[in-house]
């Protein structure tokens, strides 16, 4: 983990009333009120084990199930109805990415993805992020990073890590240099979402543009929804894939 993705922002991923932190900060979902319940999809028993005995003890989550593949992820999410999935994508029978697809077919019952990795320069999480993940962790933070993720997107935000994505998406074919023609942002919403890609919150957005923070919420909600984004990561993929902003761009 560089010192960039360590200062990574964790923001609102509908654009609206956008709560900030920092991927290392703290972080109150679920430390108050109702735990987040959380179900783990590895292949791997003995990761999938530890994993469950870890995160159980973390403050605030409880963890309801573990998945051996993606069809069980799937199965077990539908059935459990968990806040949260962590999600391995290399499973066999139905990937991670495919599962995550599924389930978040239906937004009403769907729960929040985060995806769980060895190698951040996977392709298979880039996709995962394009499916709607919210976010990526790596297996080998330390829990309560982990835990602090299962969280944050338990609250309603996304994790995002700017120059993680930059790597991942360089070593990918433009995959969706139609997304952003389609969507006919404008000039000022492609402002927006270049600012976004720096992992920038909604308040910064707001300074960067000298605009209102109301303002900044209403364009970063626009550009969202004319790209078809399931949340702000995936927005920030498109405007990697689509050539909007370029690996190595930062502001």
């Amino acid at each position: 983990m560089t010192d960039s993705d360590a200062n990574a922002r964790v923001t609102s991923g509908s654009g609206a009333g956008a709560a900030v932190t920092t991927a290392a900060g703290p972080a109150d979902a679920g430390l108050t009120g109702t735990p987040v319940t959380l179900l783990i999809a590895d292949d791997d028993e003995v990761t999938r084990s530890g994993l469950r005995m870890l995160l159980a003890a973390q403050p605030g989550i409880v963890v309801v199930g573990e998945a051996a593949d993606g069809v069980e992820a799937v199965e077990q999410a539908r059935r459990l109805r968990p806040d949260v999935v962590l999600m391995d994508v290399r499973m066999p029978r139905c990937n991670g990415i495919e599962a995550t697809r599924q389930l978040l077919a239906d937004p009403a019952a769907a729960p929040k993805i985060v995806v769980i990795t060895t190698f951040e320069n996977d392709g298979y999480v880039t996709a995962a992020l394009s499916a709607g993940a919210s976010g990526f962790v790596l297996k080998r933070l330390p829990v309560r990073r982990i835990a602090e993720a299962v969280r944050v997107v338990a609250a309603g935000e996304a994790i995002l890590f700017p120059a993680a994505l930059r790597r991942m998406v360089a070593a990918r074919p433009l995959g969706s240099a139609e997304a952003l023609p389609k969507a006919a942002l404008t000039g000022r919403e492609e402002e927006v979402l270049r600012l976004m890609a720096t992992g920038l919150s909604n308040p910064e957005i707001a300074d960067a543009l000298t605009v209102s923070l109301e303002t900044a919420k209403t364009h970063v909600g626009n550009v969202l929804t004319k790209l078809g984004a399931q949340n702000r990561t995936h927005a920030v993929v498109i405007a990697y894939e689509s050539g909007l902003v370029v690996p190595g761009f930062a502001g």
